[in-house]
C-alpha cells in the first residue's frame, strides 16, 4: 500500500522552529518529486517547496526561501521540512505529496499532478 504520512506539526511562538517530516511507504522515492503544501483557512492550498530525487534539486517558494530547508533520509524514505523563523502567516494545515518526476522541472509541476498525497499535520504560529 502506498502512504504517505506527514508529522511533526504543533504550537510554537514566532520566530520558533519547527521540523516536518513526510514518512513514505510501498515506494521508494527514486525518481519521484517530493512537495510540501500548506492550506490555511480561506485561502487555496499553495506550494511551499519540493525536492527532486532524480537529480538533487530543490524549490523554494518565495515565502519559504531563507528560512525553511528540505531534505531527505533515503533509507528511512524520509523527507524533512526544517521551518525556522517561523511567523503568524506560516500557521496553515501542512501536507507532503509525491509524483514521478523524472526529467521534468519540478518547479513546473502542478498541484494537481502529484499523485500520492498525506494527512495534514496542523503547524500555529503564535504571536
Amino acid at each position: 500500500e502506498v502512504q504517505l504520512q506527514a508529522s511533526g506539526g504543533g504550537l510554537v511562538q514566532a520566530g520558533g522552529s519547527l521540523r516536518l517530516s513526510c514518512a513514505a511507504s510501498g515506494f521508494t522515492f527514486d525518481d519521484y518529486a517530493i512537495g510540501w503544501f500548506r492550506q490555511a483557512p480561506g485561502k487555496e492550498r499553495e506550494g511551499v517547496s519540493c525536492f527532486g530525487f532524480s537529480d538533487g534539486t530543490t524549490y523554494y517558494a518565495d515565502s519559504a526561501r531563507g528560512r525553511f530547508t528540505i531534505s531527505s533520509d533515503n533509507a528511512k524514505n524520509t523527507v524533512y521540512l526544517q521551518m525556522n523563523s517561523l511567523k503568524p502567516e506560516d500557521t496553515a494545515v501542512y501536507y507532503c505529496a509525491a509524483v514521478e518526476a523524472g526529467g521534468v522541472p519540478i518547479e513546473t509541476i502542478r498541484i494537481y499532478e502529484y499523485e500520492f498525497w498525506s494527512q495534514g499535520t496542523q503547524v500555529t504560529v503564535s504571536s
